[in-house]
């Protein structure tokens, strides 16, 4: 047990601070690269192609900071291994946008800040990893004990309101518990110093990426409700995404096209009737992988693809190795019966039977179905039932904390898995 005896303290290192980081970012990154150019070139100054880069490079830096940050507080992400993706992403969007319109700008002012940028949190994710680990206080009482098993955390289990613990980021309580007052009173003296207090259930869905669904009362369907603001931008994003995406492989898909009929009898596509928003039948769109009219058994059996599925064709399992058999789902998003991010659908018959034998399961359906999701990327494919309960506290945790930052995260970590084509089936 890590018991210490001085001062609860939430100050952390200047180096945690989102000003210091962000300022020093735009110093280091973008003001920088420009006295160098200035230094070299006085009427440099006066261009206006080094004031269009710097502006630009401005927003891209802002851009790519806000959503390193946000994209680091979701559960299982090393925010190092994100940092390069997501600048590349902020600054290719920008400069493209600039590309496009035609803006004169520098290249080595826009080079030399995507460089320095990324350097720059590299280097402080580097330091800041080993500065101090993150420290929870954990108030004895109610279900706590399940914290025990979580990693990524420094706990102090403390036995009496009078243990304090020095440089603490949090306190965490359960908040169902029947706590006496000495303890209530610790909790508000520890609210009022300005050091966060969190429900158990909170940390733990936060550490898991997974929300527990045994009893709908717990998360309130109001706080499980998707933002409805987002859910239509995201469908015109995915609306005009999936609309270049076909134009522009559609000499691809034509070639996939026939590889596949010259590898095995039958359509190129498979079609399937699957659930998804709002709990509607529609008929889903892939390449199809397996031989026709293949296998034995019942339509549950038929519809649950095994691993080395000895139904699957030469050509399918090149095509399910890099996803590749997903992209006429495009055709789907188009229709709006999809999303690129989302729960996986499942096959009608399959998803009656899970909603036989599982709580709440129907759910999942508040959101369009996605090519890929966060269950997909925790989880792989699953077929059992206990599985896929498991899979629904991850489809929950995706609808609870539903927002463009956990979609780029989800992005990353599909691109991530398909280049080498590990977790297909």
């Amino acid at each position: 047990m890590n018991v210490a005896t001085s001062t609860l303290v939430g100050s952390r290192h200047f180096l945690f601070r989102i000003r210091f980081q962000l300022i020093g970012g735009l110093t280091f990154a973008i003001v920088a690269p420009a006295l160098i150019r200035i230094a070299f070139k006085p009427d440099a100054v006066y261009v206006a192609n080094l004031q269009v880069t710097v502006a630009a490079a401005v927003i891209a830096h802002v851009a790519g900071f806000l959503a390193y940050r946000r994209i680091g507080n979701f559960p299982g992400v090393a925010a190092a291994s994100y940092i390069l993706p997501t600048f590349v992403l902020s600054y290719g969007l920008v400069f493209l946008t600039i590309f496009f319109f035609r803006f004169e700008y520098s290249r080595f002012q826009a080079a030399a800040s995507f460089t320095q940028s990324t350097l720059w949190y590299f280097g402080l994710s580097i330091i800041t990893r080993h500065l101090e680990p993150y420290r929870l206080v954990v108030i004895p009482g109610g279900n706590v004990e399940r914290l025990r098993t979580l990693p990524g955390v420094h706990w102090f289990w403390i036995t009496s309101p009078g243990t304090v613990i020095e440089r603490a980021n949090g306190v965490v309580v359960d908040l169902r518990a029947d706590l006496d007052a000495e303890w209530e009173r610790y909790i508000a003296d520890r609210a009022l110093s300005g050091t966060p207090v969190y429900h158990v259930k909170q940390v733990s869905e936060s550490l898991t990426g997974r929300v527990e669904i045994e009893h709908l009362s717990e998360n309130t369907l109001g706080s499980l409700n998707p933002n409805q603001a987002y859910l239509k931008i995201k469908q015109a994003i995915d609306w005009i995404s999936a609309l270049v995406m076909i134009v522009a492989l559609s000499p691809f898909v034509v070639l996939i096209a026939l590889l596949i009929r010259l590898d095995s009898e039958g359509p190129v596509l498979f079609r399937q009737p699957r659930i998804g928003y709002r709990g509607r039948t529609y008929t889903v769109y892939k390449f199809r992988s397996m031989r026709q009219q293949a296998g034995i058994g019942s339509d549950k059996d038929k519809a649950i693809t095994k691993r080395d599925d000895d139904r699957i064709t030469r050509i399918g399992r090149f095509l399910r190795k890099f996803r590749i058999d997903e992209l006429p789902q495009a055709i789907n998003i188009l229709r709006g019966e999809m999303s690129w991010i989302g729960p996986r659908p499942e096959a009608v018959v399959l998803s009656h039977w899970y909603e036989a034998e599982l709580p709440f399961y129907r759910y999942r359906h508040i959101v369009r179905p996605g090519v890929s999701g966060w269950a997909q990327v925790n989880q792989g494919h699953v077929a059992a039932v206990d599985d896929v309960m498991e899979k629904l506290h991850y489809d929950f945790y995706y609808i609870k904390n539903f927002s463009p930052w956990l979609d780029v995260l989800i992005t990353l970590r599909t691109i991530k898995t398909m280049i080498p084509g590990h977790g297909a089936r």
